[in-house]
């Protein structure tokens, strides 16, 4: 008897390990794809996966489905370590019905992700699916509604990471949108609405899967995507890298959150001159993250959304060993103004550090809004609005950095005191003021100039005044919205001087069901 029943177990489980058979794997062999399983065997600890539901199987009989069945119903589902810690997966099997979504195959996703709230510990979706089955019927799209609403929930509470490894495609893309990160795969991964198909068909347009919705115009274009790498190993890779900065849930302490911390004493660090780094003269552009390098410990910049609206820098880092988010303008693109894309890139990130108490540090030199027709129609008021939101709201311990310009409402908006960080720093170059000395003349001074007789030497010399007079961080410093003038030198200390007196840090709310952010 008892021989016989695990013979039966056995043979169960050869074929729910299969999936779709020996010959399905080898095509995915060939076409350098891992498989469902291969993938969650490379991404966790070796030997921790633990599988959850294995023989769960669709009901559905119709459309000669009977004979397509096969036990886990195209996803395997279960929990493991990465680097010592609890995280739960699902990783869609597209050997069995090209990774269709039916009614148990949505039951088994909503099951793990049930799990993981619960259990508090982050979840790792590997998408790989032909999206839904269309032989279930509503009963698919049920499916989908079931995974959406715990996506919606779990925000905020447990980290959700999508891993997009092939396609993604209509109403499956919603899923990874509700994520809090995206990665995806060049010349692999696709995320549309409506494939090439439908488009052609619709409007008549020819376009190619990568053009429509492949790993680049989504990490580069539409910022839909947060990363992107080259092959599946390296995506997996960031996936574990990512994971080393964040907390298993949104009530871990922050100081047990710090993890795989510096072994290193930060004062042993060797670190390059800032002053050479940026140039005194505001208009010569200066690479932002050299200075980031700069400030965090050694090799521990990790960005986010790298090739998404780049006059934006964000990212983790560690600074003498805690997790920090680091927020930024970039000189090297529009000279580091913000726009619709950079605000919302921005405003993300904020609320995400906020979500998981990881302190905000802010880089600043921004000249303003991007001026003009383009970024007024997409709305520029409203999406510099979510910036502004993003940072009134957070309660995380924030600290601001002046390095250069600071002008207008881009200043404000750049979490300036009143916006609510608890310190701000300027360096002894920083101008801070309503727009630039040069602007700043022209509209003063327009009448007095135009009638001068050498109206541009008088621009020159009122200029020089002006620069002299409003164009320095110690008039801020002398109203209080600078705290302190520091050199360049001393940057790095006095971040970790405020960050650790920062660290008790408690911010009362008014009670409120939840803001109304201007999305």
């Amino acid at each position: 008897m008892w021989k016989d029943a695990i013979e039966e177990l056995e043979h169960r489980r050869r074929i729910a390990q299969m999936g779709g058979g020996a010959a399905a794997i080898e095509r995915r062999h060939i076409a350098g794809k891992m498989t469902a399983r291969e993938r969650i065997e490379y991404l966790l600890d070796e030997g921790t996966f633990v599988e959850v539901q294995e023989y769960v199987t669709s009901r559905i009989d119709d459309f000669g489905m009977a004979q397509r069945r096969v036990p886990g119903d195209g996803v395997v589902t279960g929990y493991g370590r990465i680097a010592g810690r609890l995280v739960f997966v699902s990783s869609e099997d597209f050997t069995v019905i090209g990774g269709t979504l039916g009614e148990y195959h949505a039951q088994k996703i909503a099951h793990i992700q049930d799990m993981a709230l619960a259990a508090l510990a982050p979840i790792i979706f590997l998408n790989d699916s032909g999206g839904a089955r269309i032989e279930e019927g509503v009963s698919s799209l049920a499916g989908y509604s079931s995974i959406f609403l715990r996506n919606t929930k779990a925000s905020g509470v447990i980290p959700q990471i999508a891993v997009v490894l092939g396609p993604c495609c209509g109403g499956a893309c919603y899923s990874p949108a509700l994520c809090d990160f995206i990665f995806m795969v060049e010349d692999i991964s696709s995320m549309f609405i409506t494939g090439p198909g439908v488009v052609k068909a619709m409007v008549n347009e020819d376009i190619t899967k990568e053009e429509l919705g492949g790993a680049r115009l989504h990490a580069g274009k539409s910022g839909v995507a947060h990363f992107a790498y080259p092959d599946e190993r390296s995506c997996l890779d960031g996936v574990c890298a990512l994971l080393s900065y964040l907390p298993e849930h949104c009530r871990q302490p922050y100081e047990s959150a710090c993890f795989f911390k510096q072994s290193l004493h930060p004062d042993s660090y060797e670190f390059a001159d800032l002053c050479d780094i940026v140039p005194d003269n505001n208009r010569k552009p200066y690479d932002v993250k050299l200075v980031i390098e700069n400030l965090v410990d050694c090799d521990s910049f990790f960005e986010v959304h790298k090739d998404f609206a780049m006059n934006a820098v964000v990212g983790f880092a560690r600074i003498s060993g805690n997790v920090v988010g680091i927020v930024a303008n970039q000189p090297l693109v529009y000279s580091g103004s913000l726009d619709c894309d950079a605000s919302d890139k921005m405003a993300r990130f904020i609320r995400f550090c906020d979500c998981y108490d990881i302190p905000l540090i802010t880089l600043i030199d921004v000249p303003a809004f991007y001026p003009g027709k383009e970024q007024e129609s997409r709305g520029i008021i409203r999406h510099g609005a979510k910036l502004l939101y993003a940072y009134s709201e957070a309660t995380v311990p924030k600290i601001s950095l002046i390095l250069r310009k600071a002008y207008g409402g881009a200043y404000i908006a750049m979490n300036s005191k009143k916006m609510g960080a608890d310190i701000v720093y300027a360096w002894p170059i920083a101008e801070i003021a309503v727009i630039g000395a040069e602007g700043a003349v022209e509209i003063i001074f327009k009448k007095k100039i135009r009638s001068a007789e050498n109206p541009e030497q008088l621009q020159q010399e009122l200029k020089k005044q002006y620069e002299e007079r409003f164009m320095n961080p110690y008039l801020a410093a002398e109203r209080g919205y600078v705290d302190e003038v520091i050199r360049p030198d001393e940057t790095r200390g006095k971040l970790i001087a405020a960050l650790g007196m920062l660290s008790g840090k408690q911010e009362k709310q008014p009670w409120k069901k939840h803001g109304n952010i201007p999305l």
